[in-house]
């Protein structure tokens, strides 16, 4: 537990108003870090999220705990109580555990050409790069050894931490949070075949970050070819994603861990796509849907629903035998076919009712 960053408590009342949730026991317990219900201690909260753990709620030793209202009769700990314990849970580990400030101002062997636009409180980290005519907003974070391009804008609250790339002209948006590795603004994988040559096409557009998006570690995002690549507001992005050219990604979706997205896809707002699935190029994925991991996208989804094409792990002689059975699908279909043609026809050359009777 010394491993978190260290607060100085909040009772749960003010925590209970604070996050919405319902208040059940002794209010004025104070609550200092947040614990999993195995590990909690006396001035820490835990919280059940997932019914599998309930066993777990009777024997924890935490000095407050958030629960749904179907679990809070299985503790007399007090306790905060909502129809969503992680989304609370969530509140109160930011509440709990904020992120330490930074000093405002700019290291001194940061370089920052002379026609950018730096905020005053904003902060710009040992060894970074800061373009010609570059913006960047109130409070905003710019990292250790980041290269902010030029004409780059970056919004008020924004944090860049270390090593993140930004590309020319791209706008990272207020509150955006971008983890170490980040590209943002490479050039998208534009090839046209010219006599057996591949000839580079120019990626002559920007990547336009939203409001209160989150970009994870070592994730990649093109700029267009000619329109902009565009996050909108709210959405999460895990690390090791890779989003092509002229894709658009709608508020409030969330990307799993090693995803690819293929040039001028777009995808809906509030979708959930879990990691490592695969989606093609110039496709429509509507608003609402939710792609399992590992699944492979080839046509445009223009129902919501839950959509998966991953196939179940299966010891490895087992899976040769489904393989093999697998590649002989389509000779077993025409099969099926030309025997149905065949029923078909002979029961259009039997005598119907009556005939032969003179």
């Amino acid at each position: 537990m010394s491993s978190l960053r260290e607060s100085a408590g909040k009772p749960l009342s003010e925590l209970a108003r604070l996050t919405g949730a319902t208040l059940d026991g002794d209010g004025s317990v104070v609550v200092e870090r947040v614990a999993t219900l195995e590990h909690a201690g006396s001035r820490d909260i835990a919280f059940l999220a997932n019914p599998r753990y309930r066993a777990r709620l009777a024997a924890t030793r935490a000095a407050a705990v958030i629960v749904d209202p179907a679990a809070a009769a299985a503790t007399s700990l007090p306790k905060l109580v909502s129809a969503n314990p992680y989304a609370v849970y969530a509140r109160v580990a930011a509440l709990l555990h904020p992120e330490p400030a930074r000093a405002a101002g700019i290291d001194p062997t940061a370089r920052v050409d002379a026609s950018a636009r730096i905020a005053a409180t904003s902060s710009i980290g040992a060894y970074a790069v800061v373009g010609a005519h570059a913006q960047v907003g109130e409070r905003a974070v710019v990292g250790a050894l980041c290269v902010v391009g030029e004409d780059v804008a970056i919004g008020d609250d924004a944090v860049l931490d270390a090593h993140v790339t930004i590309y020319a002209r791209c706008i990272v948006g207020a509150r955006t949070l971008v983890h170490g590795g980040a590209v943002i603004g490479a050039d998208g994988f534009g090839l046209a075949d010219d006599a057996g040559r591949w000839r580079k096409i120019p990626q002559l557009g920007r990547v336009v970050i939203g409001d209160d998006v989150e970009i994870g570690a070592n994730t990649t995002i093109d700029r267009g070819a000619i329109d902009d690549t565009v996050i909108e507001e709210g959405v999460k992005l895990d690390n090791q994603i890779q989003i092509a050219h002229n894709c658009v990604i709608g508020a409030h979706t969330a990307i799993a861990g090693c995803v690819g997205i293929a040039g001028s896809t777009r995808i809906g707002a509030h979708c959930r796509i879990g990691g490592a699935a695969m989606i093609g190029g110039h496709l429509e994925i509507a608003d609402g849907t939710v792609i399992s991991a590992a699944t492979q996208v080839y046509d445009s989804i223009r129902e919501p629903g839950i959509y998966t094409g991953a196939f179940p792990a299966l010891p490895h002689r087992d899976w040769k035998r489904v393989a093999s059975q697998f590649r002989r699908l389509r000779e077993l279909a025409e099969r099926v076919e030309r025997l149905e043609a065949a029923q078909r026809a002979g029961n259009d050359n039997k005598p119907t009712r009556g005939e032969g009777n003179g």
